[in-house]
């Protein structure tokens, strides 16, 4: 006799497009368990069907009510409940944390089985620094929102990772264009799929491609950080400590121009020093 599933709550990744790459043990779980909390319950049974099981489910996404997520995290005592997404890891720009932290607030044991990402394979095909990255899931749909949300983000010495729809893809990657510059990028589409692919280019080179029609399919975009700035020349040094030592001592001087050009401190005091012939 199988062993039970540990009561709980378990949050399961699932395939974003080859089935294939559902896990040995998420295909435990997903049997194992007590009930399958789903966003919609025809894209988890055809992944039942794939491995045979037909655990129950019910509906949980962004519409839930808190008095049905007050049922759930009740019947967690003594019941093992897994929830997925329709494709990829639950939470991940999907529905779901508030679920978890109520469970977590309850005292119910939280089980995680990692699997396939949208935005984690869209980094490792893009080409670009991998070292750091920030995912802000879809970008707002109204012009102004967006841009705004792009300058709040465009200074982070990261690499970007957005999802996108194909009908919005072209105003998303010209607005990045126009908020970024000429940072490299690159638009995934369609991962583990028989059509995936990932284009590369400037970010103006995308916007143009994409400009007329988005291709169909789930998107990633991954946009490359902003380049390392040329460091301040001994003019432009001089220039900013003869302007801070109008009304500055030196030490001082020297500090707010460091910061300002991005220098050692200990360079811009010495020519401070110089310049006021100390």
């Amino acid at each position: 006799m199988t062993d039970p599933l540990p009561a709980g709550l378990h949050i399961v990744a699932t395939p974003i497009g080859n089935l294939g790459d559902l896990s040995p043990r998420a295909a435990d779980v997903l049997a194992r368990a007590d009930l399958l909390l789903v966003e919609d319950t025809r894209v988890t049974a055809r992944l039942l069907q794939h491995i045979g099981t037909r655990t129950p489910m019910r509906r949980y996404d962004d519409h839930s009510t808190d008095a049905q997520r007050d049922a759930i995290v009740a019947e967690l005592g003594g019941k093992a409940v897994a929830l997925v997404s329709d494709a990829g890891t639950p939470l991940i720009s999907d529905p779901g944390y508030k679920l978890v932290s109520a469970a977590r607030a309850a005292g119910h044991a939280i089980h995680t089985v990692p699997g396939p990402c949208a935005a984690i394979a869209a980094v490792t095909l893009a080409g670009l620094p991998t070292d750091r990255f920030l995912f802000a899931g879809f970008l707002p749909s109204k012009e102004k929102a967006r841009a705004d949300a792009i300058a709040e983000i465009g200074g982070l010495r990261a690499t970007l990772v957005f999802y996108e729809s194909g009908p919005r893809l072209g105003a998303a990657l010209a607005a990045l264009a126009a908020g970024l510059g000429g940072r490299h990028a690159a638009v995934a589409r369609e991962l583990t799929k028989l059509h995936e692919d990932c284009v590369t280019g400037t970010l103006a080179e995308l916007a143009e491609r994409y400009r007329e029609a988005g291709p169909r399919g789930e998107i990633v975009v991954v946009v490359g950080p902003p380049a390392e700035a040329e460091p301040a020349s001994d003019d432009a040094l001089d220039s900013a400590l003869r302007e801070a030592l109008a009304g500055l001592s030196p030490s001082r001087a020297a500090a707010e121009v460091a910061a300002k050009l991005g220098l050692p401190r200990k360079r811009a005091y010495a020519r401070a020093l110089e310049l006021t012939g100390q």
